[in-house]
């Protein structure tokens, strides 16, 4: 009965994956460009944050750091075009390198202007942030080496497996982040993170190692938007509310998540994983 119980295990597995196989054909035009969208998005709505809150931003620097109007306008300027400006060139798959430094140099500028070096949760998140931009960068690298010497094969291109693996481990370290702490206020949201812990973590486990990556990225992918939906509907609070701007916060974060995920769905894991290395079996 336990093989029989396996062997069932299995078939279920190889139609759902089979399954996915189908939506990957079906959506492969478009994927990539959802996948880097997702991976912005974060940058993008903080972006267009420093401007409609400029001067929130900029008196905030100022009482932080009392550096003077100039030094923190120029903080808010940097951080308007230094992530509106590359995130467009990302999805324009232009300048992607140059754009990616610039995206790591905000998130470093924002670490430290923002005193987040002292707030254990919210330096891990700007730390897996990064883990969306090694994945771009590592999309880049494969496309610079394909131009120029055909498609790579996984023993060509190492750099790009490391980092692809450690994009998913930063990914997997955002998910983990977006969990937060149960407070019990409203018991039917707190069963659903609850359950959101329950399914979503070895489904992560699975991206992290490399293990029927596509299928587990496929899985997650549709249950953090709809979780992602319910958990966190900033546009139902005022904008007058600080709890829509941490709402708000945490969605972007997790379009980010998805994005990543998105990323492996379409390009794979990567060499550095199970699923590769079982290949060669």
């Amino acid at each position: 009965s336990v093989l029989s119980t396996q062997s069932t295990g299995e078939a279920i597995i190889k139609k759902l994956e089979d399954y996915s196989d189908v939506v990957l054909r079906r959506t492969k035009d478009y994927l990539p460009f959802l996948s880097r969208l997702c991976l912005v998005a974060t940058f993008m709505e903080d972006g267009v944050r420093m401007w409609s809150q400029w001067k929130e931003q900029s008196n905030y620097i100022n009482h932080h750091w009392g550096c003077g109007s100039i030094l923190s306008n120029m903080f808010v300027i940097y951080n308007l075009f230094g992530q509106l400006i590359p995130s467009v060139l990302v999805l324009a798959r232009k300048y992607v390198k140059i754009s990616v430094g610039l995206l790591f140099g905000v998130v470093f500028i924002q670490t430290v202007g923002y005193g987040i070096l002292f707030d254990v949760r919210f330096l891990l998140r700007n730390v897996a942030l990064l883990g969306g931009l090694v994945l771009l960068l590592a999309e880049s690298m494969g496309e610079t080496k394909s131009m120029f010497a055909g498609v790579p094969t996984l023993g060509e291109n190492r750099p790009q497996n490391y980092m692809q693996l450690a994009g998913r481990v930063l990914i997997c370290l955002m998910f983990l982040t977006l969990l937060g702490e149960m407070s019990f206020n409203n018991v039917f949201t707190e069963l659903v993170r609850a359950v959101e812990l329950i399914v979503g973590l070895p489904l992560m486990i699975c991206v992290c190692i490399g293990y029927k990556t596509k299928l587990a990225s496929c899985c997650l992918v549709f249950w953090l938007f709809f979780l992602n939906i319910y958990l966190n509907p900033f546009w139902m609070y005022s904008s007058s509310r600080a709890m829509h701007d941490f709402v708000k916060y945490d969605f972007f974060q997790t379009l980010s998540v998805i994005g990543g995920l998105l990323y492996v769905v379409t390009n794979g894991p990567g060499g550095v994983s199970f699923d590769e290395h079982k290949k060669n079996w």
